[in-house]
C-alpha cells in the first residue's frame, strides 16, 4: 500500500485528479463510490473540473458501497439523497447509469443480483473508501468474513454512534444496512482510501501496522495490488 500525507484540501484534491485521470483515459469507467463527510472534498473538486470542462462523466457508470435499510432515496439521510445533492446533481452523469443499492422495497434481490451487476460492466476500475473508527469499509463490521459479497449488515453500535451526528436524534439511526462486501470491494481494480481526523487514527494503525484479521475489517486491503491510503496528521499521528 501506498501512503500519502497531506492537509485535508490537498488529499481531496489529489483523490479527486485520480478520478479525473481515470475519466479522461477511460470515458466509460466504472467508479465505486462513498458517501459520509470523508469524500465530501473529493466530490467537490470533481464538480469544480466537470464544470470548467476538464473532465465529463456523461459516459461513466457508478456504484455506491450502501445504503441504509429503511429510508428510501428521498429521505435526506439516504445515500441516493447524498449521491444526488453532493455530485450527480450538478455534473453531466447519466442517472440511469448510477446504481445506489435500495434499502427498501425489493432491497434483497437487488442486492443479491449486485455483484453480479458490477461484472456485467467489466468491473469496477477506481473505488473510493472511507473508513469507520473501528475500522470498518462499507459497513463491513468487525468480524464480517473476508470472502463476503453484497449483503445485509447489523451496524456495530460504534457505527450508529458515529453516524448519529447526521441525524436529529441516534434513535433515528438506522441499526442495519446493505453493504457491497469485502471481497466486492477487493474486486476493484484500483482503490483510494481517505481517512481524516483524530477518530480514525487507531483504524489506520491498524491498517498499516496491524495483522490482517476479520475483526480489523480494512485490514484486508493490505492484500490489495493497487491501494492508496490518503490521511490528514492527526489520522497518521499513531502510525508515527
Amino acid at each position: 500500500m501506498k501512503v500519502i500525507v497531506g492537509s485535508e484540501e490537498k488529499i481531496s484534491a489529489l483523490i479527486a485528479e485520480e478520478f479525473i485521470k481515470q475519466v479522461n483515459a477511460k470515458p466509460n469507467s466504472v467508479l465505486g463510490l462513498a458517501t459520509g463527510t470523508s469524500p465530501l472534498g473529493v466530490y467537490a473538486n470533481l464538480v469544480k473540473a466537470n464544470k470548467e470542462g476538464r473532465v465529463s462523466f456523461k459516459d461513466v457508470v457508478t456504484f455506491n458501497l450502501d445504503e441504509y435499510i429503511g429510508l428510501d432515496g428521498t429521505h435526506n439521510q439516504s445515500y441516493r439523497y447524498f449521491m444526488n445533492v453532493n455530485l450527480f446533481d450538478h455534473i453531466d452523469i447519466d442517472k440511469s447509469k448510477t446504481h445506489v443499492l435500495k434499502g427498501v422495497g425489493d432491497y434483497l434481490a437487488y442486492a443479491n443480483q449486485y455483484d453480479a451487476e458490477i461484472a456485467s460492466f467489466g468491473g469496477i476500475d477506481l473505488q473510493i473508501l472511507g473508513i469507520g473508527s473501528d475500522g470498518h469499509i462499507a459497513f463491513n463490521e468487525p468480524g464480517t468474513p473476508f470472502d463476503s459479497l453484497t449483503h445485509v449488515a447489523e451496524l456495530a453500535e460504534s457505527t450508529i454512534v458515529d453516524n448519529s451526528r447526521l441525524f436529529n436524534d441516534i434513535s433515528e439511526v438506522p441499526t442495519k444496512a446493505v453493504t457491497m462486501g469485502l471481497k466486492s470491494i477487493m474486486n476493484a481494480r484500483k482503490i483510494v482510501l481517505i481517512a481524516t481526523g483524530i477518530n480514525k487514527a487507531k483504524a489506520i494503525k491498524n491498517l498499516l501496522r496491524g495483522d490482517k484479521t476479520e475483526e480489523v475489517p480494512c485490514s484486508i486491503l493490505q492484500d490489495h495490488p493497487d491501494c492508496t491510503i490518503y490521511v490528514d496528521e492527526a489520522a497518521y499521528s499513531l502510525v508515527k
